[in-house]
């Protein structure tokens, strides 16, 4: 499958021209003469450099990957059908069957920009990390980075044993119970696809504690629930959990409030973000 480069270009130009900074959560700002973002504008969205970036709208750019067409599609809000052109105009086969349910709806990537005041992040059903906001990756970025195919929560809280290093030991057990039940139901409600099968052969891998929480057959759905993190600058900080599901595509919108009384903690992390936002298209933090 070869890549049209000069369609590539046009398309991403065009793609580009369509958005307004309003659209992807920018401030206009003034001297903007042109209609659109502009190239760097794309390129941090997309986690690139702009020299590479500007390479692709020339058409002589190398062939991207496909996790910088994942990158592409999430900063131009393209559709699932303009997605799907992309990877084919960059000579890939557009991602199919379960992995789909990375892709993240425009709609949702703009309420993601919009809930900016508080921690928010798109996780999918199986627990992979799909996307957070600045709060979010100033709450979570001192939990962990990990690489992309890495980036599911339940996967980290039983291979990584620095993650639970910031959580309460006395909750440990209670947190790794809720991550397997809540595992299983969605294990269940996709028929034990592939990529749930894929997912729960590398956590039986990892060791004897999830064997045996996977074996006690728990069915739980993650809702609403206290979170309690110990981060590296802020110590101690609290927060509620709600958790909304999006049955559609399989995604969960989870978004964090201060307890009665605890709002500073949002004043803290909103100056913390500049200095921990380090999230790429090819390295994202992993949270419980």
């Amino acid at each position: 499958m070869g890549m049209h480069r000069d369609d590539l270009a046009d398309f991403l130009r065009r793609s580009r021209a369509r958005l307004s900074p309003r659209d992807v959560g920018l401030v206009e700002g003034p001297r903007r003469r042109t209609p659109g973002l502009r190239r760097e504008e794309v390129a941090a969205l997309a986690g690139m450099s702009a020299d590479y970036y500007m390479r692709l709208e020339q058409a002589r750019s190398p062939q991207p990957s496909t996790q910088m067409l994942a990158a592409l599609t999430r900063a131009l809000r393209l559709t699932l059908d303009e997605r799907d052109h992309l990877y084919l105009l960059a000579g890939h086969r557009p991602p199919e069957g379960a992995r789909a349910g990375e892709y993240l709806r425009p709609s949702l990537l703009y309420l993601l920009d919009r809930l900016d005041g508080v921690p928010v992040q798109v996780l999918s059903d199986l627990g992979d990390l799909l996307a957070q906001n600045d709060m979010a990756q100033a709450l979570f970025g001192c939990v962990c980075s990990v690489a992309r195919e890495d980036r599911n929560i339940v996967l980290r809280w039983f291979t990584e044993p620095d993650v639970r290093g910031h959580f309460a030991a006395e909750e440990h057990a209670e947190v790794a119970r809720q991550l397997v039940a809540d595992l299983r139901a969605a294990v269940a409600r996709r028929g034990n696809d592939e990529a749930s099968r894929e997912l729960v052969a590398r956590l039986s891998a990892a060791g004897p504690e999830f064997t045996a929480l996977w074996e006690r057959h728990e069915v739980a759905v993650r809702r609403s629930h206290p979170y309690r993190l110990t981060h590296p600058e802020l110590g101690p900080i609290e927060f509620d959990c709600e958790v909304l599901a999006m049955p559609a595509t399989d995604q969960r919108l989870r978004v964090f409030t201060p307890p009665p009384g605890g709002a500073d903690a949002l004043d803290m992390l909103r100056a913390l973000g500049p200095r921990h936002r380090h999230d790429t298209a090819a390295t994202r933090p992993a949270t419980t």
